[in-house]
């Protein structure tokens, strides 16, 4: 069985580790398509924007637009103080906007800022959300991804998504790898590591402090778990044959791993410090790509038992696997949403490899993407949006997409194929 993933040996040695190497370049942002039933929104520049190193209103902006749920007014200039105390509502209906994202930012005597947020309805003519932080000029990105979570979980009822973290992994050349952590609209990248050996499989923890994932720096496939605050790791899986595809259980505890030290390939169980191992699967076929369903209960998996690769699930508590995916010919890289109700995989139709979702509760099937090599979908915090690899120009560029399929992005930098992405959860 061949998983859809790149698993070349670099050659020759050369490892560096830390948590705060600057990345190669930030990740450029193009939204496609148009959501179903999109809320008009005006966001004027926050009072005081002049004077801060960062527009706060344009990251705000940015956020909410790439989730499909809003479109943005086009609004000039800061509003006066008078018109974020009292705003006209009647204004902004006549405008067209149904929700109003204003506030102010004030440099501090100590360095840092204050920025008030305040969310207005139009139609309810009232303040419906505020809010208030002093951070430092550092955290202005983060506070503006904070405000957009806030407005976006205010208005749709949903949680945000903005004040979270992507993991990617960045390959130069034949020998140049990064493992790199972006804000999740790719700005302020981060390398994690470098090597002159492949990265795959980054996965995030369920507390976003940890990344565990797969390097061939031994001249076979190991596991590492990686701190991204100190850019300390350490190895939790060396055994005999291929050490891959590593996944945390919900409460961080467990992960779930694919190993062949017993000559097959199949999923094993193991404490995060890489003790306590045993085998979980039982097939004469090839079992990879474990990912825990939300509540801890299943493992769904990529098997090619069957014949054809497939997507199965099987109890934590034990029991025998159950097949998951029949309308694909090729079903591979699962990954399950945070409500556990979606499954959203790899298939492959008339040779083109192609992001699926399938609805766990109604058995509906819908394929999201028209590319042609797609990798490694997963899910965004609230499961609304899912980010996975793909090809554009003959190169490697991240990509999202909205469950309905009607809202794309592209995130693309200046070269290099980037690949192998994973959605952490928000930042606390």
């Amino acid at each position: 069985m061949q998983i859809n993933r790149r698993t070349l040996l670099a050659a020759g040695a050369g490892l560096v580790s830390g948590a705060s190497l600057p990345a190669w370049a930030q990740l450029r942002i193009e939204i496609t398509g148009v959501g179903a039933n999109q809320m008009p929104i005006a966001i004027p520049q926050f009072q005081g924007t002049n004077n801060a190193p960062l527009d706060l209103s344009t990251v705000v902006t940015a956020d909410l637009e790439r989730s499909g749920s809003f479109r943005a007014l086009k609004v000039m200039g800061e509003l006066p103080a008078e018109d974020i105390e009292k705003p006209r509502a009647k204004f902004w209906r006549t405008m067209g906007a149904t929700a109003l994202v204003m506030g102010t930012i004030e440099k501090l005597p100590d360095t840092r800022y204050r920025v008030n947020y305040r969310l207005f309805g139009t139609v309810e003519d009232k303040v419906i959300d505020e809010k208030q932080f002093v951070v430092s000029s550092g955290d202005l990105r983060l506070t503006a991804h904070r405000i957009a979570d806030a407005a976006y979980e205010r208005l749709t009822g949903e949680s945000g998504i903005f004040a979270s973290r992507l993991a990617y992994v960045l390959q130069r050349g034949p020998a140049s790898y990064e493992l790199v952590v972006s804000d999740s609209d790719g700005a302020n990248p981060q390398t994690a590591l470098k090597s002159n050996q492949s990265i795959i499989s980054p996965m995030w923890s369920p507390n976003g402090l940890l990344l565990t994932y797969v390097s061939f720096e031994a001249n076979k496939p190991v596991i590492y778990l990686h701190d991204v605050r100190s850019g300390e790791r350490r190895l939790i899986a060396s055994f005999k044959g291929n050490n891959s595809a590593p996944a945390f259980s919900p409460d961080g505890k467990t992960m779930a791993v694919a190993l062949s030290m017993g000559g097959g390939t199949h999923i094993y169980l193991m404490s995060t410090n890489g003790t306590n191992v045993r085998r979980f699967t039982n097939s004469q076929g090839i079992d990879t790509e474990p990912v825990f369903s939300p509540d801890g209960q299943y493992v769904y998996f990529t098997s090619d038992r069957g014949g054809s690769p497939q997507i199965y699930r099987q109890a934590v508590a034990g029991g025998a696997a159950e097949r998951i995916t029949y309308s694909a010919e090729y079903a591979i890289s699962p990954a399950i949403s945070p409500k556990g109700d979606k499954l959203a995989f790899i298939s492959r139709f008339n040779g083109a490899f192609r992001v699926t979702l399938l609805d766990l509760l109604t058995g509906t099937q819908l394929v999201l993407t028209d590319t042609m090599r797609d990798e490694s979908p997963t899910f965004a915090p609230n499961g609304k949006i899912l980010v996975y690899a793909t090809e554009e120009g003959g190169r490697g560029v991240l990509a999202t997409v909205s469950l309905d399929g009607r809202v794309r992005t592209r995130l693309t930098g200046p070269n290099g194929d980037i690949r192998e992405p994973s959605w952490g959860p928000l930042l606390q």
